[in-house]
């Protein structure tokens, strides 16, 4: 049995040779923690305790969605050991369901999974460093489109779209642009930034997760877990609310429609596969960095919430009139880190929080930039996408495939659509999973002599119950959410016609110059 899978295509074994394996297994974990750790641990919290009214229920949701993480991760690592190429899931559903379905998942990559969490992650960046220099701001235009002239006719029909230039999406757009260019000095560049952030983030985040255990309020404490497993009766019905009408869903539905904040705080894992050319003995580090940074934030998460309800109240009101007034339901701006912080050291603590989570974006945006090129890049060997993308510079890293993906995630800033399209990104990312996780049994039954120096634990029942309660919570998104659904359906399902243009198109240029097929 050879040493190593062969590549796909003689293109493929060209990558390999001009991306370096620079990586060892501290940078591919922190790749893989940094890449989740964003704004979202600090924020969604508040939207989850508003949805299932419950302590016990806010804590289920993250557990669970933490454990689904890491049971993917898992999946993930077997797959990566047994093909560590440059690419990651695109690779890895190309083996298995076929190059169509690489191709929809580099697609849908590109068009929003991580240009628009790139673009919204750094939006976030700026809008948390507007706390602290508020010249920075979503209403300081220095330029709308939708002002001028004949084209207000045109961006009138964007609805409450704000296209233009703001101070903050200025920001946000000169971040994505610096962090690309230090993504092409080379890839230790990248991995020593990645590398300080990441260890700031959850040093900031474990931080606060200690002052909440020893700044707990009394009140906070006694209604939080005397009435620990309130509205948590599973046999009871829950009011939902979807759109502008309610409906009564179970206790499990609930948490299913919940776990979509979660989930996108916990998603981006995958980055590391994407770099598997680069990382030192792959076969080994690959699965060891996605177990052991999908595990260290996800209890770091959990614990993180069990801070918060140690200080703020789960219920509150709208219009209260003090940081426990509100409560963690209705935190000022669904800020939850920076309520806690304020109970625990004052006014200060909405600087140091505002802080904390420019350091937090500032990491993930990194990894999301570094990794994500790499997918492109890709595909561009493969013949499906832009030449030019397949090439690097003299620093051995795709540049050409960093600054399109740049250049994408900066129109996605400036087009204020991208938090739309993350309305759908969760449903598209999870549904990414099963398929790659089918694909996990299919390549063991198609191709049971790959070399698998890594087999996922609990093989077939782990991977099974994975695919079983992904696949409930997107039949529940389905049901009760199809606006944020099926338009992410619709956008993956529009890359099947690209597709079979762009492999046309091959087709006839190998018909024209049969010696570069290879």
């Amino acid at each position: 049995m050879p040493a190593q899978i062969p590549p796909h295509t003689a293109a493929q074994a060209a990558a390999e040779s001009e991306l370096i394996r620079g990586l060892g297994l501290l940078d591919a974990s922190m790749l893989v923690a940094g890449s989740m750790i964003g704004s979202g641990i600090f924020i969604v919290s508040a939207g989850i305790a508003r949805q299932v009214g419950s302590s016990a229920l806010l804590l289920i949701v993250w557990l669970v969605s933490g454990l689904m993480t890491s049971m993917a991760a898992l999946c993930y690592g077997e797959l990566a050991a047994a093909l560590p190429i440059a690419g990651g899931e695109y690779i890895f559903l190309r083996e298995s369901l076929g190059p169509m379905w690489g191709f929809l998942y580099g697609w849908a990559t590109l068009l929003v999974i991580q240009t628009a969490t790139i673009a919204a992650v750094a939006i976030a960046f700026a809008n948390f460093t507007g706390a602290l220099f508020p010249a920075v701001s979503s209403s300081a235009w220095v330029w709308k489109l939708g002002t001028f002239g004949p084209y207000k006719m045109w961006f009138g029909a964007l609805g409450p779209y704000n296209v233009g230039l703001n101070t903050q999406n200025l920001l946000a757009i000169s971040s994505i642009v610096f962090l690309t260019w230090i993504n092409t000095r080379g890839l230790r560049a990248g991995a020593v930034v990645q590398n300080i952030f990441t260890l700031a983030k959850i040093a900031a985040l474990t931080g606060l997760t200690l002052l909440g255990f020893v700044f707990a309020t009394k009140s906070a404490r006694h209604s939080n877990f005397s009435d620990f497993w309130r509205n948590a009766n599973l046999s009871s019905l829950h009011q939902h609310q979807v759109g502008q009408s309610t409906v009564w869903v179970s206790v499990l539905t609930l948490v299913a429609l919940a776990m979509v904040g979660a989930l996108f705080s916990s998603s981006a894992w995958t980055n590391v596969t994407y770099i598997a050319s680069e990382v030192r003995n792959p076969r080994r580090n690959l699965p060891l960095a996605l177990a052991l940074g999908t595990g260290i934030v996800t209890v770091l998460y959990v614990l993180a919430n069990f801070a918060y309800l140690n200080v703020l109240p789960l219920a509150g009101t709208p219009d209260g009139g003090t940081v426990l007034a509100r409560g963690l339901q209705f935190a000022s701006g669904d800020r939850v880190g920076t309520a806690v912080a304020e109970v625990i050291v004052g006014p200060s603590g909405a600087f140091l929080v505002a802080v904390a989570v420019m350091i937090s974006t500032f990491g993930c945006n990194n990894g999301l930039i570094l990794a994500g090129a790499r997918v492109y890049y890709a595909m561009a060997k493969d013949g499906l996408f832009f030449k030019s993308v397949a090439s690097v510079n003299q620093r051995n890293t795709p540049s050409v495939a960093l600054w399109v993906q740049c250049l994408w995630a900066c129109v996605l800033c400036l087009s204020g659509t991208y938090g739309q399209l993350l309305d759908f990104l969760v449903f598209a990312v999870v549904m990414f999973y099963i398929l790659t996780i089918l694909g996990l049994f299919l390549l063991r039954f198609q191709r049971p002599d790959m070399e698998r120096p890594y087999r996922v634990l609990g093989y077939p029942l782990l991977p099974a119950l994975y695919l079983l309660i992904a696949s409930l919570i997107e039949v529940q998104l389905l049901r009760y959410k199809p606006q944020y659904t099926w338009p992410g359906l619709i956008l993956i399902l529009s890359g099947v016609p690209v597709y079979w243009l762009w492999r046309k198109s091959q087709r006839a240029r190998l018909r024209r110059n049969p010696e570069t097929q290879s």
